[in-house]
This record gives structure tokens, C-alpha cells and sequence, in this order.
């Protein structure tokens, strides 16, 4: 048994085949086709994981339109951008929905910053990763619940820890098959939708960010820059992702 046959070994029955079988029947269709496929097959069972990017304001433009019951929801680490919290309301209140929002525990937050202190992030990477884990893999994990299928809004072009996105994977550490619709698509591509449907975005984009986190780990960015060099900034670009989506990093020959 091969490596990738391993893998989809893993897959929960039902599936309809295999990852790589997905990806192939998947080659060249629309972000509206391969959602409208999953928002089908796996009703009930499917969501929409929104950091409220522009990636994922697009999905959300797309899944209303597919399946307004659809759920979609994002995380409240509590240390966003206001801008970001007032962009939750603007959506749930174009698209007349209620995004859920899942929250840290507070105990596990009070413990961190107790024996780390507000800050800990700055520290090095292991403390920034440790903040990460208790503001959002562990609510991610909540969220899962139930879950078969989690839609994401990762793109290739993104970051070096994206560029082997595929359409369809599967997430061996959570359990769930992960599809990323728009992982082919540019950021011209995302903009122009965005436009053309006039969809709400983060105020700060028309303010350097391309990439918005947590206020004290994201800042804008310099003409020219990586679309994610505001993330974590201190730190090297095979480092930035904060465990949701972590990938080998493509190595450069």
C-alpha cells in the first residue's frame, strides 16, 4: 500500500471515493460546483470555517445563494480588529443569517496569560503557537462537532504554506475532509467577485492589509510585500500558519 492509498484508507465510508478520485472529478470546475456537490452530499454535515477574509466572504456569498441553511461559522479569539466585528454584522445582516461564533475558554485563556503573560506571542514561536492553540484550535475542535466536511478558503497563491493546497484533502489531524474551492484562484479573481457582487469586506483592506488576524499579530503591509507578510511578522515565512492549516512547507529545488 502506497502512501497516498494509506491516507485515503482513513476516509470515513461514505465518502464516494477516494481523495485523489475527488480531486480528479473536481479538475477545472467552478467554486459554485464543487460546492454545490458538497453542500448536497453532505447536508448537515458541512461548514463554513470564515476568518471573515475575502476568500471567505466569498464563500459565503456563494453558500447563500446554494444553501442559505448552510452553517457557517468563524472564531473569537478575542483579540480581533473592531473592523473585523463589525464586518460579522454587516454579513449576517446582508445575507439575513447568524454566523455562529465560537469562543476560547476562559479558563484555559486566564491560565496562558497568568503564567505567560498578555503578550506571550512575541515571546518565540512555541509561546505563539501555545496562544493559538487555546484562542482557536481548541474552539475549532468544538466546532467540528458533527462535522464530515469543512469548506476553507485557502488559495495557492496565498503563502509558501499554501502552495500545495489541493481542492479537496483530507485533514488526518481533525478527521474531516477539507475542500478549498477557490484554491486556484487569484487574488484579482477574488477582488473582482467581491466587486462585481458587492460583497461586504474588512474595512482594513483598503488600509494595507491583505491578511487579517489578531490585532496584535497582524499589521499592514509594504508595496510589493507577500500577501501574508503582515501575519506574525517576526517571524520566517515557513513558520506562518497558526496550526489550522498546517501543511508540509514545498521545498524549492
Amino acid at each position: 500500500m502506497n502512501k497516498q492509498d494509506e491516507t485515503n484508507s482513513n476516509l470515513p465510508l461514505g465518502v464516494g471515493g477516494h481523495i485523489e478520485a475527488l480531486n480528479e472529478e473536481f479538475e477545472g470546475k467552478s467554486p459554485e460546483e464543487i460546492l454545490t456537490y458538497f453542500l448536497n452530499e453532505f447536508k448537515g454535515k458541512i461548514a463554513l470555517s470564515s476568518s471573515l477574509s475575502i476568500e471567505d466572504q466569498v464563500l459565503t456569498d456563494l453558500i447563500v445563494r446554494i444553501d442559505k441553511d448552510a452553517r457557517i461559522f468563524t472564531l473569537d479569539t478575542g483579540r480581533l480588529f473592531p473592523e473585523t466585528y463589525s464586518l460579522i454584522d454587516k454579513t449576517n445582516n446582508k445575507y439575513d443569517i447568524a454566523i455562529e461564533v465560537f469562543f476560547p475558554e476562559s479558563s484555559k485563556v486566564e491560565k496562558m496569560v497568568k503564567t505567560n503573560g498578555i503578550n506571550l506571542f512575541y515571546d518565540s514561536i512555541e509561546k505563539r503557537k501555545q496562544c493559538c492553540q487555546v484562542r482557536k484550535l481548541e474552539p475549532l475542535k468544538r466546532a467540528f462537532q458533527g462535522l464530515e466536511v469543512w469548506i476553507c478558503g485557502l488559495r495557492q497563491e496565498q503563502s509558501i504554506t499554501r502552495m500545495g493546497a489541493k481542492t479537496v484533502e483530507w485533514d488526518e489531524a481533525n478527521g474531516i475532509i477539507k475542500i478549498n474551492p477557490l484554491v486556484h484562484w487569484l487574488e484579482k479573481e477574488v477582488w473582482e467577485y467581491i466587486k462585481t457582487n458587492k460583497v461586504p469586506y474588512n474595512e482594513l483592506h483598503d488600509k494595507g492589509f491583505p491578511s487579517i488576524g489578531c490585532q496584535p499579530c497582524t499589521r499592514a503591509v509594504k508595496l510589493g510585500e507577500d500577501l501574508r507578510a503582515g501575519r506574525w511578522w517576526w517571524e520566517d515565512p515557513e513558520h506562518k500558519e497558526c496550526g489550522l492549516h498546517n501543511r508540509p512547507t514545498k521545498m524549492t529545488p
